[in-house]
This record gives C-alpha cells, sequence and structure tokens, in this order.
C-alpha cells in the first residue's frame, strides 16, 4: 500500500479552453494529486464564463463535481482559484469556457506516490 510521502511539485496542465470539457490533467495510477491554484485569463474581448471540473474516476463531467460554475471573467482580466483538492488515481480536471479559445487555464499542484 502506497504511503504518498513523497509530494513532487508539478505543473498539472496548461490549455485554451473550448465549450466541451478540455481535459486539462489525469491523476496517474498509484498517485494522488493535490490541487492548489487554478489561473484563467480571458484573452477575449468581453466577459466569459467559467466552469471547472474535478471528475471522478470512470465518471461523467456534470455539475455535481463542479468546482466553479457560471464564472464570469471579465475581458482581459484573471480569476485565481486557491484551495488544496485531493485527486484520486484516474480522477481529471476538465473546465469549459462559454465561448472556445476565450479562456486559457494553467493549474499547478502535487503529485504524491
Amino acid at each position: 500500500m502506497a504511503n504518498y510521502q513523497t509530494i513532487t511539485p508539478v505543473k498539472l496542465g496548461q490549455a485554451v479552453l473550448s465549450t466541451t470539457g478540455t481535459l486539462i490533467y489525469t491523476t496517474p495510477a498509484s498517485t494522488k494529486t493535490y490541487l492548489k491554484q487554478i489561473d484563467v485569463v480571458n484573452i477575449a474581448v468581453g466577459s466569459k464564463d467559467l466552469d471547472i471540473y474535478i471528475v471522478p474516476s470512470g465518471g461523467t463531467l456534470g455539475t455535481s463535481n463542479a468546482i466553479v460554475f457560471n464564472l464570469p471573467v471579465a475581458s482581459h482580466t484573471s480569476y485565481q482559484w486557491r484551495g488544496v483538492q485531493i485527486m484520486n488515481a484516474g480522477d481529471s480536471l476538465r473546465a469549459i469556457a462559454s465561448v472556445a479559445a476565450s479562456l486559457t487555464l494553467t493549474a499547478s499542484g502535487g503529485e504524491a506516490v
């Protein structure tokens, strides 16, 4: 049984978001992920809405696993989420923008093995 005592800081992923649930990161097998920070930048003109989800392994994206939902990000500004969420092996971090190619997301944290 893994004790998850070795934690390596990592950039979990970075992507320009689509309207269909862009995959940012999936926790590898035999690993737990500590999601610590998410930075989102609106690179477009006009406010765009943001949804962020932690989808359990084998699950589907939906409001039951949202950590941010319908959050407006104003034109040419940024939003920062900070906290701690533990992701188990196979869990995925996904995000949606109300308008494709308008929001860029970067997620950071640590992987424990």
